[in-house]
């Protein structure tokens, strides 16, 4: 089993392994705090090298004129890649985020979907025939490659999210920089190294660099040869790079989070709303974007179904994510972690009322890592903090409501609308808070599970753009009107005498 990690430590720059010139950084592992791996830092000339080679793979050469059906077989090779090595990239996932490594594996399973769903919509994403007024005009609406695109992935899903990315930008046409989180790069290095290694892609279409937001990823995004910019990560570095892409008028398509409503009405199946509200609120420790961390429930159960969801709370193991049973590792920094207890000890300050959790747990075995409890706070309301503000922790805060346009107003009362669900038995009820709810994702008497071919993104301040589904191919492509005039001949409008001009 891997414990330390043996993957590249340079950079990927123009189909060639370079050795980083800024320096390099320490990945610890959440779990011990133990250093799994070195790796390199790249300085801003690296950045530039990188941008360099995939601006000459795009304007000079083969892949974007390539035919579609070409790059969708390579992109689907590419799941055959993953599901090759599935296991040494699920232990390196869990290696560098603590996950248990049954999610892991989960992960890379639907990673090789997303390559394979792509690799599938490449020949079919060509464009439409406009049928004009005039006969004899042929006029059709053709996709083009948008070009570069700078690519930068959170760490609570390394390499999930840079398939939700790379997949659909390769199957367009586009190179790509990617730049992993520098929390987190493990995968993502093997997965370049591996792509490298067994494909044969052209120099410079897949870039890769490591390093912080500053300088690595503000240069990417700044960057006069970069057209377009795909980021998933906090609201606030999603404003910053939306400012900065502003100055050459870049193509950005931004996913920033959520804060999810779950909202459970009286007749829902009891015993399946408990159970999957805690999936929704702590599954990978609450960093899910999506994560159901607003539990909002009819009044009528509310005691009785947050008494079961205490009891069930107790039943969660958390621990190492290579040790068989734990169901929920560490959060990915002691710096998170402190921000996730300052949140709870924030709103129970505001009067919340503390059922489960809260403090750092006392287990000598978890003493090394940054590990915080499933925490249940009931009796909030809409204004106190941890409602408000995204956790990304395994942190519950219970609302309650009576009627279903109370419902509907606390759960789009938030600056974001990434995801949320309802739980009822009345089909109708569900489809109508279904039109109501401000968000991108709504199930119905389910949570978190995603497909390939859906799109995946949010209302409000949770984001711009889509990733997944058709929409998310349409991100990395440029749309052209082609007018050809089969007939020419002079238009007459301006003067009606002769003359060659």
């Amino acid at each position: 089993m891997t414990r330390t990690a043996k993957v590249p430590t340079g950079l990927l720059i123009d189909g060639r392994w370079a050795e980083a010139t800024g320096g390099t950084r320490e990945v610890r592992s959440p779990h011990d705090d133990r250093v799994v791996a070195v790796v390199g830092e790249a300085s801003e000339a690296d950045v530039n090298a990188a941008v360099a080679a995939a601006r000459h793979a795009f304007d000079e050469g083969p892949w974007p004129h390539l035919p579609a059906a070409e790059r969708g077989r390579l992109v689907y090779r590419i799941a055959e890649l993953i599901e090759r090595n599935i296991d040494e990239l699920a232990e390196l996932e869990s290696l560098d985020t603590a996950k248990p490594l049954a999610d892991s594996h989960q992960d890379m399973s639907d990673i090789a979907a997303v390559f394979r769903y792509y690799g599938g919509l490449g020949p079919a994403n060509t464009g439409r025939t406009v049928e004009p007024p005039n006969p004899d005009v042929a006029s059709e609406v053709v996709r083009e490659p948008v070009g570069v695109c700078a690519q930068i992935t959170p760490w609570n899903y390394p390499l999930l999210q840079a398939s939700w990315k790379i997949a659909p930008a390769l199957v367009a046409g586009c190179t790509v920089v990617l730049k992993p989180s520098e929390l987190t790069p493990l995968t993502t290095m093997r997965f370049a190294e591996l792509v490298q290694a067994e494909l044969d892609l052209p120099p410079g279409v897949l870039n890769v660099v490591l390093g912080a937001g500053a300088p690595v990823g503000s240069t990417m995004v700044s960057h006069p040869d970069v057209d377009m910019v795909s980021f998933t990560g906090g609201l606030a570095t999603g404003r910053r790079i939306m400012a900065d892409a502003a100055a050459t008028v870049k193509k950005v398509a931004l996913e920033l989070g959520g804060k999810n409503p779950n909202v459970v009405f009286a007749d829902a199946d009891f015993d399946a709303a408990v159970d999957n509200a805690l999936t929704a609120a702590f599954f990978h420790a609450g960093q899910v974007c999506s994560a159901g961390a607003r539990l909002i429930v009819q009044r009528e159960i509310r005691e009785r179904f947050v008494n079961a969801l205490v009891e069930r709370v107790a039943e969660i193991r958390i621990g190492d994510g290579f040790t068989e049973g734990v169901h929920i590792g560490p959060l990915i920094s002691r710096a998170h972690r402190d921000k996730v207890a300052g949140f709870v000890d924030a709103t129970v300050a505001e009067g919340a009322v503390l059922r489960t959790g809260g403090a750092v747990p006392s287990d000598p075995e978890l003493a090394n890592g940054w590990y915080y409890p499933p925490t249940v706070l009931d009796g909030c309301r809409s204004g106190m903090t941890a409602v408000r503000e995204e956790v990304f922790g395994p942190v519950v805060t219970v609302e309650v409501f009576d009627t279903e346009d109370e419902a509907v107003a606390l759960a789009n009362d938030t600056i974001y609308g990434l995801a949320g669900a309802v739980w009822t038995t009345d089909a109708g009820r569900a489809r109508r808070m279904v039109r109501r709810l401000r968000h991108g994702t709504v199930w119905i008497n389910d949570f978190h599970p995603y497909v390939p071919q859906a799109e995946w993104g949010g209302f409000k301040q949770s984001g711009v753009g889509r990733e997944l589904g058709q929409a998310g191919l349409d991100e990395y492509t440029e749309t052209k009107h082609v007018y050809h005039n089969l007939r020419p001949a002079r238009s007459g409008w301006l003067g009606t005498t002769g003359g060659n001009a």
